[in-house]
């Protein structure tokens, strides 16, 4: 397997990474995927996942360098022409999305991971930063979303010092990853999508929506979109089928609608 592929198990779509390292065919393959996968509506959970020993490793290096011989001033346009839409795609995708870390995971790897909803990752996975080591700073949003995860202090370390850490000690930090071992993680991850496939799609997306822009925006104008949220919600016929499920004490039923 050369390019990333979507499997589909009823209302779960799988993005399967081809390899560790990302190639330009790669992440344009992994880009329309997302963006496909986002747009069908027939799909209510993603899952994002690797091949073999190694989620990702992040960019090929060895096409890196090539880019690099070729021209310095535009090897590195790949951040707004890639990795930006990549993770703007998981992170704004109206559904939940699953990674499933099957191993190795640093660079641009780790932001796809922290991009995404729910985290299932190998017991024996390998984290990492690795940036500064080849003279770059950070991307794919780890800015953001790995200060958010672990607090700034912890965040600057592992950033100015490209080291790795354990998926348990992760965890220890306060990431919410499941551990599993790693021959279980696939099943693990397309478990919790299904599980996610037959909750409130619908609102699902606004809690997203509303998570990622609220924190950027003045907590007034928060207040706002969390009531225009709630009052589109509340036209939906899940809404109203899950109240009425409710006060009838039985478990609700959610169509997506």
């Amino acid at each position: 397997m050369t390019s990333v592929t979507v499997e589909r198990d009823g209302a779960v779509a799988s993005v399967i990474l081809p390899g560790p390292a990302l190639s330009l065919a790669v992440k344009e393959g992994l880009l329309a995927s997302l963006l496909a996968v986002a747009a069908d509506d027939q799909v209510r959970a993603v899952v994002l996942t690797g091949t073999g020993r190694a989620f990702c490793v992040g960019q090929d290096l060895a096409e890196h360098a090539a880019a690099l011989d070729e021209d310095p001033a535009t090897s590195l346009d790949t951040v707004q022409r890639h990795y930006n839409p990549i993770v703007t795609a998981l992170t704004t995708m109206p559904k939940p999305v699953v990674a499933g870390v099957n191993g190795t995971c640093v660079g641009a790897g780790l932001g796809l991971v922290l991009a995404c909803d729910f985290v299932v990752m190998a017991e024996s996975a390998v984290l990492g930063t690795a940036f500064t080591g080849i003279g770059l700073t950070c991307d794919s949003g780890l800015s953001v979303t790995l200060p958010a995860a672990v607090g700034m202090a912890r965040a600057r370390a592992l950033i100015l010092r490209p080291s790795t850490f354990s998926a348990e000690q992760a965890v220890g930090w306060g990431l919410p990853f499941e551990l599993v071992p790693a021959d279980q993680v696939r099943a693990a991850a397309a478990e919790l999508a299904a599980g996610l496939a037959a909750g409130p799609t619908a609102a699902f997306a606004e809690t997203k929506r509303l998570l990622v822009d609220g924190a950027s925006r003045p907590f007034a104008e928060s207040l706002a979109a969390e009531g225009d949220a709630q009052r589109r919600l509340g036209l939906t016929a899940d809404h109203g089928n899950a109240v009425r499920a409710f006060l009838a004490k039985e478990k609700p039923t959610f169509q997506g609608s």
